[in-house]
């Protein structure tokens, strides 16, 4: 009582009773005190209340687990151990952490979410591969995993028992523990068989399972399948057992259900050809699949779930024929339901023998319709002297139709089951198996009736067994520890089932009633009335019902309804019927019904055999239902109970299959019924919670003193707890754990709070005060600065207002003084201002005066000139008008006459005659025109001589006027002048001001549009080079990443090469040790290469060796497995696809060309166009030129005409004109002299002909005086021949562009005439192709595409052809051409020459050649060759060669050997030496694969051969770095760059096993070294683990901790360096290293719940500071690597940061970059306090952060991918080794190798 008070204090917190939420949490407002009789209570929505104890009892309310304990992997590590604990954990894990799986000791428990969840990935299996179960969060794959380990470690069957009601789940969680055994125990010898097994479930599932109201994927039947393994484990068969299958649902189905899933698959298909003969409809027409009223399931096609199941019947070997009889029954089933009896009168009924369905159902089962339609309406009674007929009433007909449409699909079904065993029965011996139990859970509805009472049954014998093996656990584990055993009381449910089974149960009776002539349910419920009411305690009948029985199971009271239960545990079917099926046509329904006959007679009985055991058959059939399913039920307990068994408790959340809800009334119920408070109840009984001495002296060191600590940890504890708890009961000491009760744990936790919270204000206090005291000498600082800074501020504005004083005073003096003189100026300027005005107005009156009086003078002129001119215009006008009429007259008379004489004969005679003399007319028409000109220019000078005269007589005039009218003027003048001036002025300077305010104005715009111009440009010009380098950067970006692409790819390809390599390996020695048991003494050539061979035959020809190697090849097709040919099949179509991306890349290049082509095409004819278009705008011109002359002509006659004078506009217009045509003149003068050179150039021609005929003594005479002759300034000749030559040059410059354009334009037209066939053919093939069914389409373009591939290919191997016989023609060239210079150097040496110098150069010239022929060169005999490679390759220990040795000497020697085989031109032995040291290699490291030694060995080796091959070949790209003594030995004759590929894909290879070498090393260290150690100790201290953590499935390994992996790492970066491996190879090792521990260390995270927390955030961080401390120490480029370990360091801040706010959840997602959505949700999910102090994240934060995440494109995967394996490149890497000076040891024993 003392313990309860110190329990139930105020602020302690309960759970109450609830009727809704089942339990509700409340805390104490008030001390509770032993004697109180209520407790005072607070809820969590703030409303009080009181809770009434009962008097006569001591139960309290059960207490709350800390919040450090709630949401825990392991319900048995709460400390208060109950139903309410339990419940909330479970809602804590479902609901806040979207956690479904959690353990309960050795129960997983799983809750439906509804909701699909990527937690099943072949990366999650990969994680939960190898693991303890305790060391992972609860998950399917962990109890698969445990099953499987301890399979392989004990030796012993395993089954997983997976239970739950429907909905649940079931079904679901036994697929995925199927998938994980495919996955973890794949065979490389028949993987085809986990592929079978996974594929009998879309099968199962379309027979099986139905939509329900409270599952749309519901399982109507139990199955226990059992998983068969080999010695090694893997997989090599299975076998499947099924229970008591819903046959009712066959015929009836409730509201919103549906029957089977196969009949609306087939209903689905029905339109498709193939099922056309099935004659079937929708489903809505039938009445077996219509009367649930909703036959659709969202989100399911039932037409592609149809294509799955038919998938997975091929798969498992099921023919297509064997399909279509299946659905042809199946369709049958359907066609019966919809027959219809008619009743006849009240005691018989009848079938319509032309009714459509019966006759449809008759035709599919090939059976008589008539048999079949008087069998379904009677039946035959048999007595001791005759048989005969009885009709049938309606009722019994229809139920006898419907029995015969479930016999018939129990039968199918049945069948299916046997095919699905038969094609997964192994051939070999079966080792050992997994069983995967998934049966119906405990039900329990409003009517139940025989279905459910065989459920519960089941559930009661398996809840026997589970109690069994948990009381069993326990007491091991008791007894392990040495802990003194009392006995558990556990529920026993033996009565139980005794009152089912045991004689005189309810099975007995019920078999018994059956076999009663007139046995009924109600006589059978008087019977059980009798033997168990009132006898058995589990036995009960309801009070208002005789029909119906009570039975206490270990969950709950059922009662069960009688009505029904005889006629389901009977089952019979009319046996007449079953005659009719069996004398089908149809070979299928027989081999159906005669399965078990099958089984028993064999496979060759007969029809009539089969007939003649009808009753052998229908005795076996007339089995009871209940007897069957209770021996089917003993044999699954015996195996059962032959295995260890591992739990799994599916958990249906609510009814609504709302995601992530749940509804406590639900959950509570079914944690009842399946056993999970059970086992709380037994744990909690004795000592649910236990630590090791270790865990709980981390975990309450707090609560020890110094001198309690001791060395020895176990007296440690021993010591503290007697202190702590003084109830010795309450606690036990093991021998390597403490044991507690439950409670106790809770208990030392409130201790250990109270500690920390008292250190805590402890603390605050301090620091409290030390900030107050900061504050406040802080503040005092502060005043005292305030202070002084104010007293100066008062001086300073105090001398300031002085000063300002006195300039006041200043100021009004002067400004005073400023508005006195400014006054005076002001009136002074008025008074001269008005007697300006004053002058200036009667000035103004006098000038207005005057101008008036010469205006009117001038108005009048005007006007009488303008009247005389009106009348002139007139008469004129008249004049002219009368002469058109006169001219219009004539020209009508004058038309009709020229029309008639048109047409004439004569006219058309004279026109022709006509047209001799037009070309004299026009010449005299030229000759007149230059008259005319004459003409003009006479009279033009004639009108300027008159023009001149008039203009003296003119100025005579002018002059007298000037003389009269100048005295008038001089005084207008004066005053007009000087006012017009001023006011000219003024507008003037008024415009000028203006001017200059708008050139300001706009200056100052323009000058800010500049800038802003300048602004723009800069941003842009900025932009586009910002652009430009983010484009190219993005463009070399993608480049990068397509290349590490295509690397990836390519290397990828070169690992399944290997795989089939090794594939290829085994099946040939799997051959030959065949071949050898069958035939002995035979023996077989040996190949002096290996199988990899294969691989380079394309670089070599076949030898003989290789011809047999294939042979062998072709006679080992045949023995390929299935899984080979899977996997070619995939690889095949991956190159299918690759195959269509490659020519959509091949159209989109080409449309490219053929737009870029058109383009060219296109410039071109623009620039034809262009020209065309130049020319003619040039001739417009020219046009528009000679129009404006004749118009210039034009005018200037009528100005003749009209004879103005000088000065006049007619004049100006005249001088213009004349100014115009005299350019024109100086344009035909040089037109002119033109024409004039061409006469010269003709009669120069003329006189040189001349005057070398008849004149060549004559030397006086020259052409020269001819042409001086002709043209007055001499230069003609010369003008005209630079003209010529410049016309000649330009005329052939032009020519050859025009050429050299046509010849491009015809090229570009050839070629897009070559491209449009091109198109052509491939748009005909491609209609071609179209028209093709899909494979044959498909088939059809691989064709294409092979014959397009090999049609290049032939082009390229005829181009190499030729410069291979180019290049070894030169090199014969070249060797005669050296040998033919040696014989001239020595015929050299033997003359004699005469100076002794020349022989000695001569001489030593001679001589360094010869060196250099041969140094850096090893010979070695022809039959040494294998003796060489076993010593060198083969029998080398690398460990010697590294330590004692130069690095890559095997590659050095290896090259020297080389060298000489290429000195001696031996293609022969270049070949062989260079395959077989290949194949050498390859075998050594399929010996010593797993050797990190070894592969690092020879990685540096084949590195440095491949590189001596590049150092040494000759070509300029890789001889820059070479000495001249290097240059000098280079290779001579052949060309390795073939064998340099073949030597780089082995590089590649070894690389890849040196990194799956590497991480096999790592594996085991990674999580043990970054995750589980404590490297701080200061954070150290764990919550409380459950029993799942203490019961792993091996024991405790060696520990790793952090140097563990340090030191690993570096022994493995020293093996690379020893080895003489590249720099950049090492990084690229290292980087791989570190992304594999990153990648390790962060899976292990998210599947850890007990990893997320501050403190481990902590410790992890500090792990990663010291790899990169490490990588600091290599001098390694830590940037590139560290990006590796970037998500592991951002999982760590993750854990570290706050985790409250909107602000927070910003934060977070700004910073983790390198992790996905998926990863950072996970990590907050999981994330928990170690400590009180610690908060969890909150729901706002939590949605904050998913709500910001959202938009991120990434990939749905949680866990990273520790396979990948980045592309390695081997960048080329020199060696300054100077091969003259290699020298081999001794110790290699090669001295039959010659060093030349």
């Amino acid at each position: 009582m003392a313990a309860a008070s110190t329990l139930y204090s105020k602020y302690a917190r309960v759970w109450i009773p609830d009727p809704i939420e089942v339990w509700k949490s409340a805390e104490l407002t008030k001390d509770y005190y032993p004697g109180d009789t209520a407790l005072q209570l607070q809820f969590e929505d703030g409303t009080e209340s009181v809770y009434k104890l009962d008097p006569k009892g001591d139960a309290l309310p059960p207490l709350r687990n800390p919040d450090i304990l709630v949401g825990e992997n392991d319900l048995t590590a709460l400390s208060y151990l109950h139903e309410p604990a339990m419940l909330h954990n479970l809602r804590v894990r479902f609901i806040d952490s979207k956690l479904i799986y959690t353990y309960c000791g050795i129960i997983l428990v799983a809750i439906n979410p509804y909701e699909s969840l990527p937690i099943y990935g072949a990366d999650i299996i990969s994680a939960y591969s190898g693991q303890n179960m305790g060391d992972m969060d609860p998950h399917i794959f962990a109890v698969a995993e445990e099953a499987y380990k301890q399979m392989a470690r004990d030796e012993r069957n395993q089954s997983i028992i997976v239970s739950g009601e429907s909905g649940a789940g079931k079904t679901v969680s036994a697929k995925y523990a199927m998938r994980y055994f495919a996955t973890v125990s794949g065979s490389s010898k028949e993987t085809s068989v986990e592929e079978k097994v996974l594929a009998s479930s879309p099968i199962m599932e379309a027979f099986g399972n139905a939509k329900t109201t409270r599952n749309d994927n519901s399982s109507r039947f139990g199955k226990y399948v059992e998983i068969g393994f080999n010695r090694e484990h893997h997989i090599i068969g299975a076998n499947m057992r099924t229970y008591l299958l819903e046959k009712s649902r066959v015929v009836f189905q409730a509201s919103e259900e549906r029957n089977y899933h196969i009949f609306y698959q087939l209903c689905a298909c029905a339109q498709l050809p193939e099922y056309k003969a099935l004659q079937l409809g929708s489903a809505d027409d039938f009445h077996c699949t219509n009367q649930g009223t909703n036959p659709v399931i969202h989100g399911v096609d039932d037409a592609q779930e149809m294509q799955a199941t038919r998938r997975a019947f091929s798969l498992l070997g099921i023919t297509e024929g064997e399909q279509m009889d299946l659905f042809q029954i199946l369709a049958a089933i359907l066609h019966l339901g919809n027959v219809e009896v008619i009743a006849r009168g009240s005691g018989n009924c009848s079938v319509s023998a032309d009714n459509c369905h019966l006759s449809v159902f008759s035709e599919l089962m090939m059976v008589s319709c008539e048999s079949m339609a008087h069998w379904l309406c009677h039946k035959k009674l048999k007595t001791a002297t005759e048989t005969f007929n009885k009709p049938l009433t309606k009722m019994e007909a229809v139920d006898g139709r419907d029995a015969l449409a479930k016999y018939i699909y129990s039968r199918l079904f049945n069948w299916i089951v046997s095919q699905i065993n038969r094609v997964l029965q192994s051939s070999s011996k079966q080792h050992s198996f997994i069983g995967v139990l998934d049966i119906y859970g405990f039900e329990t509805f409003e009517i139940n009736s025989f279905e459910q009472f065989c459920i519960n049954y089941a559930n009661e014998k398996l809840q026997q067994q589970f109690n069994m093996h948990v009381f069993k656990l326990e007491q091991e584990e008791y007894l392990k520890e040495q802990i003194p055993w009392t006995l558990i009381d556990f529920y026993d449910n033996q009565p139980c089932i005794n009152l089912i089974e045991a004689k005189m149960g309810v099975l007995d009776l019920l078999d018994e009633e059956c076999m009663m002539p007139k046995g009924s349910d109600d006589s059978w419920a008087q019977k059980l009335y009798n033997t168990h009411l009132k006898k058995s305690a589990q036995f009960d009948k309801p009070r208002m019902s005789n029909k119906a029985f009570i039975i206490q199971h270990f969950a709950d009271r059922v009662e069960y309804q009688c009505e029904g239960f005889l006629e389901k545990n009977k089952d019979t079917v009319n046996e007449e019927q079953i005659n009719v099926l069996k004398s089908s046509k149809f070979a299928f329904v027989l081999e159906v019904f005669q399965e078990e006959e099958k089984a028993s007679t064999g496979p060759a009985a007969s029809v009539s055999t089969k007939m003649g055991r009808a009753g052998q058959s229908l005795r076996e059939h007339k089995k009871s239902v209940g007897l069957q399913f209770r021996n089917s039920l003993n044999l699954l307990m015996d195996t059962l109970n032959a295995t260890t068994p591992h739990y799994v408790r599916c958990i249906k959340p609510n009814d609504h299959k709302s995601p992530f809800m749940m509804e406590s009334g639900r959950a509570v119920q079914q944690l009842r019924a399946c056993g999970v408070l059970e086992t709380i109840r037994i744990s909690a009984a004795g000592f649910p919670s236990r630590w090791t001495y270790q865990e709980f002296f981390i975990r309450y060191r707090v609560l020890m003193k110094q001198k309690d600590v001791l060395s020895d940890r176990k007296l440690t504890c021993q010591n503290v707890l007697q202190q702590l708890i003084k109830d010795p009961d309450k606690y036990k000491f093991g021998k390597t754990k403490i044991f507690f009760r439950a409670g106790q744990v809770a208990y030392l936790e409130k201790l250990r709070a109270d500690k920390l919270r008292a250190a805590c204000v402890q603390i605050q206090k301090t620091i409290r005060c030390w900030l107050a005291r900061k504050k406040y000498l802080r503040l005092r600082q502060a005043t005292v600065t305030i202070q002084r800074y104010v007293r100066g501020q008062q001086a300073r504005a105090l001398y300031k207002y002085l000063r300002r004083t006195k300039a006041a005073v200043v100021i009004q003096k002067y400004q005073r003084m400023f508005a006195a003189r400014r006054l005076y100026k002001r009136k002074r300027a008025a008074a001269v201002l008005l007697q300006r005005l004053l002058r200036g107005h009667a000035a103004r009156l006098q000038y207005r005066q005057l101008r008036y009086e010469q205006t009117v003078v001038v108005v009048q002129r005007w006007v009488r000139g303008w009247l005389a001119r009106l009348c002139y215009r007139r008469t004129v006008k008249a004049v002219v008008y009368l002469q058109c009429c006169v001219r219009r007259l004539l020209a009508r008379r004058e038309l009709k006459r020229l029309k008639i004489e048109a047409r004439s004969v004569e006219h058309y005679k004279k026109l022709n005659f006509g047209m001799e003399n037009k070309i004299m007319q026009l010449q005299r028409k030229v000759d007149d025109q230059h008259k005319e000109n004459r003409e003009l220019l006479e009279r033009l000078i004639v009108v300027e001589n008159s023009s001149v005269a008039e203009l003296e007589k003119l100025r005579s005039q002018i002059e007298c006027l000037q003389g009269v009218e100048e005295g008038a003027r001089r005084l207008g003048e004066q005053v007009s002048t000087l006012e017009e001036e001023l006011g000219i002025t003024r507008e003037e300077l008024e415009r000028n001001r203006k001017m200059v305010e708008e050139l300001n104005l706009k200056n100052s715009l323009l000058k800010r549009e500049k800038d802003e111009l300048n602004t723009l440009i800069k941003e842009q010009s900025q932009q586009i080079t910002d652009k430009l380098q983010k484009t190219h950067q993005e463009y070399t970006e993608h480049l990068q990443t397509e290349l590490k692409e295509e690397r990836t790819r390519y290397q990828n390809l070169l690992i399944e090469h290997v795989k089939l390599e090794e594939i290829h390996a085994d099946l040939k020695s799997e051959k030959q040790a065949t071949a050898n048991e069958s035939k002995l003494g035979h023996l077989r050539t040996d190949s002096a290469y290996s199988i990899n061979e294969s691989e380079y035959t394309r670089y070599s020809e076949f030898t003989g060796s290789e011809v047999s190697l294939h042979g062998q090849e072709d006679e080992l097709q045949g023995a390929v497995d299935v899984s080979l040919l899977l996997k070619l099949q995939r690889r095949v179509a991956e190159l299918e696809q690759e195959k269509l991306s490659l020519q959509n890349e091949f159209d989109t290049r080409e449309e490219k060309l053929q737009q870029e082509h058109i383009k060219e095409l296109e410039a071109c004819r623009r620039t034809l166009r262009s020209e065309k278009d130049y020319e003619s705008q040039k001739r417009q011109e020219l046009e528009s030129d000679n129009k404006r002359l004749k118009k210039d002509l034009n005018e200037l006659r009528s100005s003749l005409g009209k004879g103005s004078g000088r000065g006049s506009q007619a004049y100006n217009v005249l001088l213009e004109q004349l100014s115009s045509i005299t350019e024109e003149l100086e344009v035909r003068k040089e037109e002119v002299l033109l024409l004039r050179n061409e006469l010269v150039n003709l009669e120069a021609s003329k006189y040189k002909e001349v005057a070398s005929e008849g004149y060549s003594g004559d030397s006086s005479r020259s052409p020269t005086l001819d042409l001086r002759e002709l043209n007055e300034d001499g230069e003609l000749w010369i003008v005209y021949e630079g003209l010529k030559e410049t016309n000649r040059l330009l005329e052939s410059q032009l020519q050859a562009e025009r050429q050299d354009h046509a010849d491009e334009l015809q090229a570009l037209r050839a070629e897009l005439q070559a491209m449009r066939e091109e198109r052509d053919k491939q748009q005909q093939l491609l209609s071609q192709t179209l028209q093709l069914p899909q494979d044959a389409r498909v088939n059809a373009a691989l064709q294409h595409e092979i014959t397009h591939l090999t049609r290049n290919n032939i082009d390229l191997m005829e181009q190499v052809d030729k410069q291979d016989k180019i290049i070894r023609k030169l090199k014969k060239q070249l060797k005669l051409y050296m040998k033919k210079a040696e014989d001239s150097e020595f015929v050299q040496i033997d003359q004699p020459f005469p100076d002794n110098k020349a022989v000695e150069a001569t001489h030593a010239v001679s001589v360094i050649r010869k060196e250099r022929h041969s140094q850096g060169m090893l010979e070695f005999r022809k039959e040494d060759e294998g003796k060489l490679l076993k010593t060198l390759i083969t029998d080398l220990k690398p460990r010697g060669v590294a330590v004692n040795l130069i690095p890559c000497l095997p590659a050095y020697i290896l090259f020297m050997c080389l060298r000489h085989a290429d000195y001696t031109n031996n293609d022969q032995r270049v070949c062989t030496l260079l395959n077989s040291s290949i194949n050498c290699i390859k075998n050594v490291l399929k010996k010593k694969g797993d050797d990190f030694e070894t592969v690092s060995f020879w990685l540096a080796n084949t590195c440095r051969l491949l590189h001596c091959l590049k150092q040494y070949s000759g070509e300029e790209t890789y001889t820059k770095n070479n000495t001249s003594q290097q240059n000098e030995q280079c290779l001579l004759n052949f060309d390795l760059a073939e064998y340099r590929q073949v030597l780089s894909d082995l590089i590649i290879q070894i690389y890849q096993q040196l990194i799956k070498c590497m991480e096999n090393i790592l594996q085991p260290m990674i999580v043990a070294g970054m995750l589980e150690q404590d490297s701080i100790p200061v954070m150290s201290g764990q919550k409380p683990t459950g029993l799942r953590k203490r019961t792993s499935s091996f024991p405790e390994e060696s520990a790793y901790t952090l140097e563990s992996i340090i030191k690993q790492l570096d022994s493995l970066h020293s093996t690379l360096m020893q080895h003489g491996n590249d720099p950049d190879l090492i990084r690229q090792v290292v980087k791989q290293q570190f992304y594999f521990i990153c990648a390790v260390t962060l899976n292990s995270l998210l599947l850890r719940k007990d990893m997320c927390s501050w403190s481990k955030g902590l410790q992890i961080r500090y792990n990663v500071s010291q790899l990169e401390e490490w990588l600091m120490d290599k001098e390694i480029q830590s940037g590139v690597v560290r990006e590796m370990m970037e998500p592991l360091i951002q999982a760590t801040k993750l854990l570290q940061v706050n985790k409250k706010s909107k602000e927070d959840a910003e934060a977070i997602a700004t910073m983790c970059t390198a992790l996905t959505a998926a990863q950072i949700l996970k990590i907050l999910n999981l994330y928990t306090p170690v400590n009180e102090f610690e908060e969890r994240v909150s729901v706002s934060c939590m949605k904050a952060v998913q709500a910001l995440l959202k938009d991120r494109q990434e990939s749905p995967q949680l866990l990273m991918d520790s396979k990948i394996v980045f592309p390695v490149s081997f960048p080329f890497n020199p060696s300054h080794v100077a091969l003259e000076n290699i020298q081999i040891p001794t110790s290699l024993n090669l001295s039959f190798l010659t060093l030349l």
